[in-house]
């Protein structure tokens, strides 16, 4: 694939970057790095002359002074410039992937590392572009009121009109290696959701799946909605005994694990509603004593019924 330059493009493109002149369009700096003529209000970029954009890791949107927008998918490195005079734009994309709507103006240029985008015809232009890093270039020139598009290769004579409605390949950025008809998305991938595995269940879950189990997390964390209990836990008023078995190894062999008498956890003991016997009295005790000493004494005795 042939390297691109954005000195390339300054050569290409009739540029003119008085001061004062109306930005081409304007950008959040939230969403993308930003370089060469703008001007900064608070967190916005309007793009004077000689824009380079390289998007963050989301899609950073340009809106259009003449009206549309330029959307620059994540990661994305682009660049806007004035081509010939009046609104009309040099759009140009060193990598990565863009979409494009806006209506079409006669002097509008299209320039990827490979290939030069012309209009032979004018309309609404809803343009997705993406390059790989071999140079596969996919187009995507939707609607039946779009454009016709002539492409050139910027290093030879080779042409190839992009007729409304068609979507192309152009293996390795060549005009000879057409893959009509592509099916695969010219523009920005549809956005991944996250995946974490739960700390509950250890399964793979999305903010989505953890929403719709749980719909009121804050709620339940501040005392507005009840929290469940798990399906394992015993009724109320019931105990349970629990017991832990400790592994050991074994003196003789190592290698070998032996499991340790269980342990049971400190269950409180029942408490008895039935009061216990009262002491005997001291009438009692007396007559025991007498009664052992006239039996060790008297042992032919009989004892007084």
């Amino acid at each position: 694939m042939a390297s691109f330059s954005f000195r390339l493009l300054a050569g290409l493109a009739f540029v003119s970057a008085a001061h004062g002149q109306q930005p081409m369009g304007t950008v959040a700096t939230q969403d993308a790095l930003v370089s060469g003529g703008l001007e900064v209000h608070a967190e916005h970029a309007s793009l004077i002359s000689n824009a380079s954009i390289t998007a963050y890791d989301h899609p950073a949107p340009i809106d259009l002074t003449r009206g549309g927008q330029v959307l620059v998918c994540a990661t994305s490195q682009f660049h806007l410039l004035r081509s010939g005079t009046g609104p009309s734009l040099l759009f140009a994309l060193d990598r990565g992937a863009f979409e494009l709507r806006t209506p079409s103006e006669p002097q509008d240029v299209i320039l990827t590392p490979d290939l030069r985008f012309t209009f032979t015809t004018q309309g609404p232009l809803d343009l997705s572009l993406r390059v790989t890093p071999n140079g596969d270039t996919c187009v995507d020139n939707a609607g039946p009121n779009a454009p016709t598009l002539q492409l050139a290769d910027v290093f030879s004579s080779a042409t190839y009109n992009l007729l409304p409605g068609q979507h192309v390949l152009f293996e390795h950025g060549s005009l000879r290696e057409v893959v009509d008809k592509e099916t695969s998305s010219c523009g920005c991938p549809a956005p991944v959701e996250p995946i974490a595995i739960s700390a509950t269940t250890g399964e793979l879950t999305t903010p989505s799946i953890a929403a719709s189990q749980h719909p009121f997390p804050a709620a339940v964390s501040q005392g507005l909605a009840p929290a469940t209990l798990p399906d394992n836990s015993p009724p109320a008023g019931e105990k349970h005994t629990q017991v832990t078995a400790i592994l050991a190894v074994g003196g003789n062999h190592p290698d070998s694990l032996t499991a340790a008498p269980p342990t049971p956890s400190v269950v409180a003991a029942p408490v008895s509603t039935t009061p216990p016997p009262s002491p005997p009295g001291a009438h009692d005790i007396f007559h025991a004593i007498g009664h052992f000493f006239k039996k060790l004494f008297h042992p032919s005795s009989k004892p007084n019924p």
